[in-house]
């Protein structure tokens, strides 16, 4: 029997200095992650280094991740598998190439959703210049505009859900479903449908089911957005005390 975990990375595998409790320099944390400048910035607790031990012994995982090439290449983990990025936009190969076969399905869907994409951006980037504390980009990864990420500098849920209500969770582009919107924590990501967690897990299991006619999978996650993919899976793991484990506990 061949198995597979579908593994989300940050608040799963490991968290910023902020969530773990502990102080930087406490022995009992490891760096997992970077900033461009070299300054570690994600650290896993001892019972994430633990479980990471131990899913490597026995697993083939496949990290299942929002970050985008630049975010993952400042992974200290070292992944053996495919690689799913930008939520779901990109997949790489073993040899970390672009599956073309996914990349040309996702390119031939993107065009149709990246104008509603701007438009509503547009309106966005007009809240945020009226209103101090956020910070709004556009992801571009592989020379491709995929979503976009509003931040904000206190740091917390708060601001980003007036920016919600007052205006993505009305425009009809959200309503209609051609895009739709994430929040957890200071990150407020603003997407095409196209473009999502569930989808890239799914090509990939019916992939690995070709090659191996006895397969058990696992998904691993913190988040509402990682339910759907975890939902294709044989099992799920959920962190104790995140944003999946509070909507599930609150059912």
């Amino acid at each position: 029997m061949q198995s597979y975990i579908f593994l989300d990375l940050d608040d799963t595998l490991f968290q910023t200095i902020r969530k773990c409790g502990l102080g930087a320099d406490d022995p009992q944390l490891q760096v997992r992650a970077y900033l461009p400048d070299g300054t570690p910035n994600s650290f896993a607790t001892y019972k994430q280094q633990w479980l990471w031990h131990w899913l490597e012994k026995g697993f083939k995982i496949v990290p299942v991740t929002g970050r985008d090439g630049f975010a993952f290449d400042r992974v200290t983990l070292p992944f053996q598998e495919e690689i799913v990025l930008n939520h779901g936009a990109v997949i790489l190969d073993k040899d970390r190439n672009i599956d073309r076969v996914w990349m040309a399905k996702i390119m031939q869907e993107l065009p149709k959703y990246h104008e509603l994409l701007l438009e509503l951006w547009s309106e966005i980037e007009a809240y945020c210049l009226c209103n101090k504390g956020y910070k709004v980009r556009l992801v571009n990864d592989f020379d491709v505009t995929w979503y976009g990420v509003i931040k904000h500098v206190e740091g917390t849920e708060a601001p980003l859900e007036l920016i919600l209500k007052g205006i993505i969770k009305k425009h009809p582009y959200i309503l209609n479903g051609s895009l739709y919107w994430h929040l957890n924590g200071n990150n407020l990501a603003v997407l095409p449908k196209i473009i999502n967690k569930e989808s890239a897990v799914s090509y990939l299991i019916n992939n690995y089911k070709k090659q191996h006619p006895a397969l058990v999978t696992f998904g691993a996650g913190d988040s509402n957005t990682d339910a759907p993919f975890m939902g294709l899976c044989d099992y799920a793991l959920i962190p104790k005390n995140t944003q999946l484990y509070q909507s599930l506990a609150l059912a």
